[in-house]
């Protein structure tokens, strides 16, 4: 199902070139295949293009925008299986997940398109004093101008919906760059794009590897560079110059299980499950630290690790397959050194932390010292550790105990201490009763400390590429 080769697109157009990349099949290995490599050259004409569509994109009307990604969501719809397949080959997502993340994909779209006709400003009364008769303001928000985009490997369809789908709301031309082990999604919405009627330069999409990415941080014609990753992130946000620049950087998250859950363990179990080791734990919210009053410590665990174990692993194109490979066998060797570091400072593998490949068995551990990199580092694997708790003073500490602060979980009955989770934890977001995975589109997201700064989400990201401009009227 997948194409022998892709181009990449420069100004709305694909273009071919002489260079080629391969694109792995992440179970197998081998080449699934090909993708167009940009030169220099293209991605300067690619910036040029974007600054000169500045104003065309300003002036493309919000009726207009909203039809583009209308389209674009039914074309999502229509070419489904084809987009799951990819997904599931590129990133060795299994292939269930995979549906689901399209089912993002168009949804990430859909609510663009619904915002794309609600950029509004608003009346502002001036009249505050004597002298200021006659005076009134109004308030809109128009778009940045040119923007960069800068995507992970790990949702290589939605991720890259959270800045491509709000700057088409917004009227921003863009530049993006998908990353280089997972190109093809964002190459199939390129492609998409390209059939609609957006200005001659409104986007390109570039192969680009790391080393030639600079001049999307670098370039000053960029008036915003949103990127998702790794902690490089601020390494890039110092080379931005005076654009605007919003970072996802990743996290450890933690999930509280209060004493109360005992009649509701069926569901938390599960939940808990699915947060940690949904797509081999490569999400910047899956569950790493969980912390249970020590009342349910023994039954939580003994429950945990049960259904742990019957997880299944294999061949991510297979239907009932639950855990498929971490992106390539370096990032599995490197979690499982981090599992290894773990247990010889003292902590105890309750069940998985073998490997074969790129595959990692789903891990469970406990004892886990607070300075092994497992405990204090996004382990972005399937990973995750056990720890009781006495009071929930104590918890709060423990959670907080981290550089990152993306989302945290709480599952409890107690309003008091839902609500002191929510004031009391610093993350970026609070879930209760559920997973700090847990995400909807239309959501703020977005983390403190090392996790980020700014906000994804829609409207969120719409406020982020545009500016608020004032009017003042006086009465004559």
């Amino acid at each position: 199902m997948l194409a022998k080769s892709y181009p990449y697109y420069l100004a709305n157009q694909p273009q071919t070139s002489k260079e080629m990349m391969d694109v792995l099949d992440k179970y197998s290995g081998k080449v699934a295949t090909r993708v167009a490599v940009p030169d220099a050259k293209a991605t300067e004409k690619a910036i040029a293009a974007a600054v000169k569509a500045t104003i065309p994109m300003r002036d493309f009307k919000p009726w207009a925008r909203q039809q583009v990604l209308q389209h674009c969501a039914q074309r999502f719809t229509e070419r489904r299986e084809e987009l799951a397949y990819a997904l599931c080959v590129e990133a060795g997502k299994p292939i269930k997940d995979s549906d689901g993340e399209v089912t993002r994909l168009i949804e990430t779209f859909t609510i663009a398109a619904e915002e794309a006709v609600r950029t509004n400003g608003e009346t502002i009364n001036l009249e505050i004093a004597k002298r200021l008769n006659g005076y009134h303001g109004y308030t809109k928000r128009v778009p940045l101008g040119p923007v960069s985009f800068i995507t992970p490997f790990n949702f290589p369809l939605n991720l890259v919906a959270h800045k491509v789908a709000p700057a088409i709301a917004a009227g921003c031309p863009f530049v993006l760059k998908p990353a280089e082990r997972t190109p093809i999604g964002a190459l199939i919405i390129g492609e998409v794009l390209a059939e609609t009627d957006l200005p001659k330069g409104a986007f390109s999409v570039l192969t680009l590897d790391g080393k030639h990415a600079n001049p999307l941080v670098e370039d000053p014609r960029f008036k915003l560079l949103s990127f998702t990753g790794s902690q490089i992130g601020w390494d890039l946000k110092t080379r931005a110059g005076h654009k605007k620049v919003t970072l996802e950087l990743g996290g450890n998250a933690a999930c509280i299980v209060d004493a109360d859950q005992g009649p509701n363990l069926d569901y938390v179990i599960d939940r808990m499950v699915f947060g940690a080791f949904y797509q081999s734990g490569q999400s910047c919210i899956s569950v790493q630290r969980i912390y249970v009053h020590e009342a349910l410590y023994d039954e939580v665990k003994k429950r945990l690790v049960a259904a742990v174990k019957k997880l299944k692993a294999g061949d991510p194109k297979k239907k009932d397959t639950f855990l498929g490979p971490m992106i390539d066998e370096p990032a599995a060797e490197r979690l499982q050194g981090w599992i290894e570091e773990a247990r010889k400072a003292g902590g105890k593998v309750l069940c998985g932390g073998k490997r074969a490949g790129a595959m990692l068995e789903a891990t469970l551990m406990e004892n886990v010292p607070t300075s092994a990199k497992a405990y204090r580092n996004e382990a972005f694997g399937p990973f995750a550790l056990l720890a009781p708790f006495r009071t929930f003073d104590e918890v709060v500490e423990l959670v907080n105990d981290s550089e990152y602060g993306l989302q945290a979980g709480i599952f409890t009955d107690s309003l008091a201490n839902a609500m002191r989770a929510w004031n009391e934890l610093d993350q970026g977001g609070v879930v209760v009763n559920d997973v700090p995975s847990f995400r909807v589109d239309n959501m703020p997201y977005g983390g403190v400390k090392l996790s980020g700064i700014g906000r994804e989400g829609i409207r969120w990201a719409i406020e982020d590429m545009t500016e608020v401009r004032l009017m003042v009227m006086r009465e004559r």
